[in-house]
């Protein structure tokens, strides 16, 4: 695949998972805060089925990232790979299992004190990983607008 091919499967990937993220987050928000019971059961089963389409989304942007990165050690790149892992495991140890809880308990008509310690604890993890996701995209749109400044100063 080429770098360009690359950096543009990485950008989309990326702007998918951020974006289906904070979706999720702002709908999880809104249901709990306005929506009915019914509403509530009906969010959490939505999210709970897109899921997948994140892991995909965040298993490409993370491959596609490594592959961009390769060895380097440049430190806009080192951070980057720490909040990307920091995300990921956020993501594989906090925010599936609660959706997957969070879902099948909203079918079930489970939603007890349990669901909404669950749904707090999912709030706080999914705002950190808005936020270390939203620092990655900053932090590469730096990375190619100096690219791209470069580029025009060696034309």
């Amino acid at each position: 695949m080429s770098r360009t091919t690359l950096v543009l499967v990485h950008g989309v990937a990326g702007a998918v998972a951020l974006l289906t993220i904070s979706t999720f987050w702002l709908s999880a928000l809104t249901a709990e805060l306005v929506l009915t019971t019914a509403g509530v059961v009906t969010v959490r089963m939505a999210i709970l089925y897109a899921v997948p389409a994140l892991v995909i989304a965040m298993v490409a942007a993370g491959a596609s990232g490594a592959r961009l990165a390769g060895r380097s050690k440049s430190p806009v790149i080192v951070s980057k790979r720490r909040r990307t892992m920091l995300a990921a495991i956020n993501g594989i140890l906090v925010l599936v299992p609660s959706a997957v809880f969070l879902g099948i308990r909203a079918h079930a008509g489970h939603m007890d004190a349990t669901f909404s310690v669950v749904q707090l604890i999912e709030l706080a993890a999914g705002a950190v990983n808005i936020v270390l996701l939203t620092l990655n995209m900053r932090a590469g749109l730096s990375m190619r607008a100096r690219r791209v400044r470069a580029g025009r100063a060696n034309a």
